[in-house]
Formats: C-alpha cells, structure tokens, sequence
C-alpha cells in the first residue's frame, strides 16, 4: 500500500518522464538500451588534501529506476557505463562518474522511482 506522498511522487515522476525528458542510449560495454532521461546536474566541492577545494558540475541523466532494471542492463548503474545523448547532428558521450567518495549514482526522490545519474563528457560524434 502507498501513502499520499509516494502516490504524489509516483504521478510528478510520470509528468516529468512525459513531458520533460528525451530518449538517451545507456550503454555498458556491448549493450545498449534507450529510455527517456531527464538532464539535470549536481555540483559538489572537492578537496585536495592540502586545502585547495575545487568546485565542479557534473551533468546528471535522472532515469526511471523500473525501466533501468527491467532493460536489457537489469542492474544498477556503475562507474564505465556511457550514456548517449543526441543533438542535432551531434551525439555527446558522457560517462558515469564518483563524486568524490559517492557511487556514480543516487536515489533522485525518497521512493526510489528516479535514479540520479552522475556523468562527465568524454567524447563528441558529429
């Protein structure tokens, strides 16, 4: 049974999928799948060890956590997997990243329907 929050959750994540989200290619190694992702992005700091923080932005991909488990991937996401997206001509290669002592992703929302995908650019196909 699912309490008024997660059904309010479960409807604004659909909305979004439907009306704010563009089909992307999530690739790991010989597999690929498409599914509709969400661009968003995630800043973080990062200290050096010796007092320098550097701050950066990485490009987040937020995608359905059913339609990443039961694609032809079926699991979680991990360092080394690609994400494709496609502009125009253009097709830029983003790679899933830590940030800092993170794992390359997280829950987007506190129902677990939205994974959070942290990338960096890797390559551009034109």
């Amino acid at each position: 049974m699912t309490d008024m929050l997660q059904r309010g959750q479960s409807w604004l994540s659909a909305k979004l999928t439907k009306h704010a989200s563009r089909p992307v290619v999530y690739q790991r190694e010989e597999v690929s799948v498409e599914l509709p992702a969400t661009i968003g992005k995630s800043e973080y700091e990062q200290d050096d060890g010796e007092g320098v923080i550097t701050r950066a932005q990485v490009r987040d991909f937020l995608i359905n956590t059913k339609d990443l488990l039961s694609s032809e991937i079926a699991t979680w996401p991990r360092r080394g997997d690609r994400i494709l997206e496609t502009d125009g001509d253009t097709t830029f290669v983003y790679e899933l990243m830590s940030i800092g002592n993170e794992p390359p992703w997280r829950y987007s929302d506190p129902f677990r329907i939205k994974l959070r995908i942290h990338t960096k650019l890797v390559d551009t196909i034109s």
